[in-house]
């Protein structure tokens, strides 16, 4: 299985950048896994809310193939523990699951285009996180959800 992170608009912070590429240098280690950015949307001064959402959807569903399982990093979406979420992730590779795709929407969420495409929703927590920092968030759990799958001391419980 290979997983995608698909997330809008470039990492600035030095601290989440270092933070991602921790993860990422660990993650090589369980997992094929592949980060996309797709560039901020221009001009969005002279666009409305909507607008710009549409705009990203267009440009996050040229990213996706049909075969691709969808999963949308969404407040409004199903929550679960660290132990969950590793159950899940071994759900998809034991259902032979080729391309599992996570995406991070921009700062005012998903156009409803995404949301008919998604196969499902996450929500990583009830509070509300920058689109920026969730990338992080994201990499680490899912570091953490193969740790926990393999038996390796990284998670406590």
């Amino acid at each position: 299985m290979k997983i995608t992170l698909i997330a809008i608009g470039k990492t600035e912070d030095k601290y989440l950048i270092d933070g991602i590429d921790k993860y990422l240098g660990r993650l090589k280690h369980y997992i094929n896994f592949n980060m996309v950015i797709i560039p901020d949307v221009k001009n969005t001064k002279n666009l409305s809310e909507a607008q710009q959402k549409t705009k990203e959807a267009e440009l996050l569903l040229k990213q996706l193939n049909n075969s691709d399982v969808v999963v949308l990093l969404d407040e409004k979406g199903k929550k679960y523990t660290s132990v969950q979420f590793s159950a899940y992730i071994n759900k998809q590779m034991v259902g032979s699951v080729q391309n599992l795709v996570f995406i991070i929407g921009g700062p005012y969420g998903f156009d409803e285009s995404i949301y008919k495409r998604s196969n499902s929703s996450i929500s990583l927590s009830d509070m509300t996180f920058s689109h920026q920092m969730v990338r992080l968030f994201f990499v680490e759990q899912l570091y953490r959800a193969f740790t926990i799958l393999k038996n390796e001391p990284y998670h406590h419980e």
